[in-house]
């Protein structure tokens, strides 16, 4: 005579639940993810991250004239044409 069902075995263990994570999640509340975060140099190429510091260094609009920012309204000198 053949067993049938599952008398004599162990229960199967469950293989997922989602109980209570949702609870989990919001109780600190969910937080839309940081932006304008700095990116990290670290691992890049040292030739490309010296030649970007120059660049940064040389290419800053004139402080003192935050109107004359716009191509063409300004010699090379910051003088107003």
């Amino acid at each position: 005579m053949a067993v049938r069902g599952n008398r004599g075995k162990m229960a199967k263990s469950k293989n997922h639940t989602n109980h209570n994570q949702n609870f989990k999640a919001h109780r600190n509340g969910i937080k839309k993810p940081k932006t304008g975060t700095k990116i990290s140099t670290k691992g890049m190429c040292p030739k490309f991250l010296c030649n970007q510091k120059f660049a940064k260094k040389n290419s800053k609009a004139p402080e003192n004239h935050p109107k004359q920012r716009v191509k063409g309204s300004c010699d090379h000198y910051g003088n107003a044409l």
